[in-house]
């Protein structure tokens, strides 16, 4: 036998690379591969990707270089109070929503629909904010469709705005340390790739592992980072588990892409309060914002129609008045539907549920279509006394006159329920010209009525308020 030479292996060929499997629905990690998503109970959802390569990693932004002090913990009373200061975006919704403005080092995620306009909305911020240098990177996009978009915008284009179309972090970051922007936007975090993750771009590892990078740069630099992320089939934000609990504030903008109202709304803000909520309308030339959204949320009518109640809700600290729209008709195949469009059908058949026990109306055979108009979704509770007065204002076919709104929420018990701020809700109806509007009677309690022109009617069962519209 020939004695055959072994070449001795070198320690970076017996390192292997690292692999884990991400369920691409909610980002949780597992070391095999499941059938089941424990986190989201999605099936099929783990794809396996590398998280690590053989080779030496490329150093990220300004990586630790044995230089860097470690932190020490300081005591609470030790540590210095400063004031917050906050970049105006020159748009008044933006700023409504990010509670008074741009914080420095903060790292702001907006998901949407595609087409939907965040693209537009970002660029739109890029040209608009005076005196800032901002860096718009773009991974979808070419220079050429950035310029004719911003000519699309505004006619002079700001030299202060600067387009870097680049998708490799490392790439990115030589161009910050080059250029030293005030501000930047990533349009998308999910076409951004690191060469510390060999998977390909979009998958979870690689957008945990930019938006790290992001992330250290915000907080080591105080630039404030706007990242623009895709949404899952479901409608939330791809990654969501791992990118909204790194980010400082998420935004989320809403709204059908064949009506011209848009809505940017927050979900989570670590420098204001979350369920803000600004609105947009679309036009050829760009975004336009929409100082009074109560008027464009309430129809124009002619005549006064069935069907029609007007409810005075709450949008974080902003009070507007919607309408709700019911339609109530006779079941055609036997089996009656329920659809609601901009509020929740769970809460809906409850409510219908209270109007057949406690009410005496017979809607098991009816089909009951709820909508709200201007095409928003509503979670507060204190639309529920709208929505039955339009739902039975349908079903007899008597309409509510136009100058009479609700505020109130609905018991299962048929009581009506009192509501949180009940005053800046009736001085929105008072402002914008209605005549009376119902609450609870439980709301009168440190209301001062006198102050307000408005005509107050307090009930406290939904029996009461049927009585008083419909005799």
């Amino acid at each position: 036998m020939h004695n055959i030479p072994v070449k001795p292996l070198k320690l970076n060929q017996l390192a292997k690379s690292k692999s884990a499997y991400f369920c691409q629905s909610c980002g949780y990690e597992s070391a095999k591969w499941l059938g089941r998503c424990p986190s989201c109970n999605q099936w099929n959802t783990f794809v396996e990707e590398v998280v690590e390569k053989s080779a030496a990693k490329v150093p990220s932004w300004k990586s630790d270089s044995g230089t860097s002090r470690a932190s020490k913990p300081t005591r609470v009373d030790n540590i210095q109070s400063i004031s917050e200061e906050r970049v105006l975006s020159g748009d008044q919704e933006l700023d409504r929503v990010l509670g008074g403005g741009i914080v420095a080092g903060s790292v702001i995620l907006i998901g949407g629909e595609p087409g939907i306009g965040k693209s537009t909305l970002m660029l739109q911020l890029a040209l608009n904010i005076p005196g800032k240098k901002i860096l718009y990177i773009s991974g979808e996009e070419s220079e050429q469709q950035i310029k004719m978009r911003a000519e699309r915008i505004t006619n002079s284009p700001k030299a202060e705005c600067y387009i870097l179309t680049e998708t490799s972090t490392q790439n990115i970051f030589k161009q910050i340390e080059s250029l030293e922007p005030d501000m930047i936007i990533v349009d998308s975090i999910q076409t951004l790739h690191s060469a510390h993750i060999e998977s390909t771009p979009g998958s979870v590892s690689q957008i945990r592992e930019c938006t790290a990078e992001l992330l250290k740069f915000a907080k080591e630099t105080d630039t404030p980072v706007f990242l623009i992320g895709h949404i899952t089939k479901d409608g939330t934000i791809a990654g969501p588990k791992i990118l909204e609990h790194m980010v400082d504030t998420v935004l989320q903008f809403e709204g059908d892409r064949h009506h011209v109202y848009r809505i940017l709304r927050s979900i989570k803000n670590r420098f204001g309060a979350a369920a803000e909520l600004g609105i947009y309308a679309m036009h050829g030339n760009g975004l336009r914002q929409v100082s009074n959204p109560s008027e464009i949320l309430l129809s124009q009518r002619d005549e006064e129609l069935s069907g029609i109640a007007i409810s005075a809700t709450l949008e974080g600290a902003r009070p507007m008045l919607i309408e709700t729209q019911a339609l109530v008709s006779a079941a055609a195949y036997g089996t009656p539907q329920r659809s609601s469009n901009g509020f929740d059908t769970k809460r809906m058949n409850m409510l219908l549920a209270v109007l057949e026990k406690r009410c005496g109306f017979r809607l098991s055979t009816r089909d009951v279509f709820l909508n709200i108009a201007g095409g928003i979704k509503v979670e507060d509770p204190a639309i529920d006394l709208a929505i039955l007065v339009a739902i039975i204002s349908s079903h007899e076919d008597i309409f509510i006159s136009s100058k009479i709104c609700f505020a109130a929420e609905v018991g299962l018990s048929g009581e009506i329920r009192a509501v949180n701020r009940i005053e800046q809700r009736i001085s929105e109806a008072e402002k914008l010209g209605f005549e009376r509007i119902f609450i609870s009677n439980y709301n009168l309690k440190g209301l001062v009525r006198d102050k307000f022109k408005i005509e107050i009617t307090a009930v406290s069962k939904i029996e009461d308020v049927f009585s008083l519209l419909f005799g």
